[in-house]
């Protein structure tokens, strides 16, 4: 299967459309969402994703009873630790911060993390993925980066939405 990986969009909207554009582009099975949408107007673009959207609320939600809402149409948001099992089987754990794993006692493939704008991939002792797809919006480092992760190989891909993409379209 393939999973796309976002977050920490901070309302900027034509990342938010580029992110759906890679995702659709990638023939995404899902979407994965690490927190910090920010506002209920950051909602309809994901609209146009091809695929159903997963996500954790994170530190910056402004208005989470709006954005619960707005996923109704396109996915489900909750609280982290907020947990999801592929068709495939691959168990997931979506959380805003990594330390929000701390405590985490149930089973799980693959965590996805953001909180520090920063993409990153690393293994712990147990042989578990923790994938960080970075900042969608660019808005810290300039570097606005989604995630496409395959979960046959494991591999996990990061890409840069200015280089892989062509402006949105209104």
């Amino acid at each position: 299967m393939r999973i796309g990986i976002f977050a920490d969009t901070h309302d900027h909207l034509d990342n938010i459309r580029r992110s759906v554009e890679v995702f659709n582009q990638a023939q995404c099975d899902c979407v994965l969402f690490a927190g910090d949408l920010v506002s209920t107007f950051a909602v309809p673009p994901l609209r146009k994703l091809n695929c159903r959207m997963i996500a954790c609320f994170g530190d910056n939600e402004g208005n989470k009873i709006g954005l619960r809402s707005g996923f109704t149409i396109i996915g489900e948001i909750g609280e982290a630790p907020y947990r999801y099992t592929a068709a495939d089987g691959t168990r997931f754990v979506i959380v805003h911060m990594e330390r929000q794993l701390r405590g985490f006692e149930e089973d799980f493939d693959v965590a996805v993390y953001a909180h520090t704008h920063k993409p990153r991939m690393h293994q712990d002792e147990l042989g578990r993925l923790y994938l960080n797809p970075g900042e969608a919006s660019g808005w810290t480092f300039g570097r606005p980066t989604v995630m496409l992760f395959d979960t046959v190989t494991k591999q996990a891909e990061v890409v840069e939405l200015t280089a892989a993409t062509t402006p949105p379209t209104q």
